[in-house]
């Protein structure tokens, strides 16, 4: 009787041992996942990118706004040809008639495009510098990967962006993302969805390959010491400014096809018909409507993203 007592003792205390033991296997399991994913330069250039996407996107977003509603309109906006008058204008009538916050209508899709897109274009170019440049892309190769890794996040989020042109557009009235993804499913079907994906692609992919050559370009010009130097944020800034222009420009005329589908999919069903539409109602000044407020917003929004971006990688140690 009294034989048994140490052997169940001993019985308790090997099996406490093995679940410490097992716990403490999972934790290291777990930890080691962790490791292994913060580690990562592809996770953390996406993490960066997300962040510094955040920044810009809710900073941005009057400008977005604003030149979706230029665009909107039936006529030309009166006053000078560059459109700032037609700018300032829409500012007063959303303010007007919307309040201060209805500069930032549409928010929520706008959060839900640029922030994992963001990280989403941030770590597919990492991973394609280090696949294909070594880190170091010319300028041919700097356009082919802003290209590349803007056309797979252009079409991953392309149901997000006609959402959200919708939404800052002032023509639809959805309550929420749900609302609208149902109702555009329920009338127009799953292609209803992805509306204007052709002129999207045509601006984005573009705009990203020449931004990144002009971006890459002009800190190349500036000497090593001034970009090692307490100068850096402001000279990124500066390079990001300057990048942003020459590209938004360029790529204009794709947005206001894009917007013309993706409001209108009734009346503009094919690329060619939203060109050709432009062209014999407002001529070729209308290809260039909202150019100043998605000049100024994605000049400003890519100088930023790329700053903080820059900064954030830096402290990663991924430079």
């Amino acid at each position: 009787m009294h034989g048994k007592a140490p052997q169940s003792s001993s019985s308790s205390s090997s099996s406490s041992s093995g679940v410490k033991v097992l716990l403490i296997s999972q934790e290291q399991n777990k930890m080691a996942v962790f490791d292994a994913v913060t580690v990562s330069p592809i996770v953390k250039s996406f993490l960066a990118g997300s962040f510094s996407g955040t920044c810009s996107t809710i900073l941005f977003q009057p400008l977005d706004l604003v030149k979706t509603r230029i665009q909107t309109a039936i006529t030309l906006p009166s006053g000078s040809g560059n459109g700032s008058v037609g700018m300032l204008a829409t500012v007063g009538r959303v303010v007007r008639n919307e309040r201060l916050f209805g500069l930032w209508k549409g928010m929520t899709p706008s959060i839900l495009r640029c922030v994992p897109g963001v990280g989403l274009y941030f770590s597919s170019l990492s991973w394609l510098k280090t696949t294909f440049c070594e880190g170091q892309p010319g300028p041919l190769q700097a356009v082919g990967l802003g290209v590349a890794a803007r056309t797979l996040t252009g079409v991953t989020l392309i149901p997000i962006t006609v959402i959200k042109t919708r939404y800052e557009s002032g023509v639809y009235a959805y309550s929420s993302m749900r609302e609208a993804v149902y109702t555009i499913y329920r009338k127009e079907g799953a292609r209803g969805l992805t509306r204007g994906l052709l002129p999207t692609l045509l601006r984005d992919a573009p705009f990203s390959g020449l931004y990144l050559m002009f971006y890459t370009q002009t800190k190349k010009n500036i000497p090593i010491r001034y970009m090692e130097s307490s100068l850096s944020p402001a000279l990124h800034f500066t390079s990001g400014v300057v990048a942003g222009l020459l590209a938004s420009a360029v790529t204009q005329p794709f947005d206001v096809v894009k917007t013309k589908m993706q409001l209108y999919p009734h009346k503009f069903t094919s690329f060619h018909q939203a060109v050709i539409y432009v062209h014999h109602k407002y001529g070729p000044r209308g290809y260039f409507k909202g150019l100043v407020p998605r000049m100024l917003r994605r000049t400003l929004m890519a100088a930023m993203a790329w700053t903080v971006y820059e900064q954030i990688t830096k402290n990663f140690g991924l430079k």
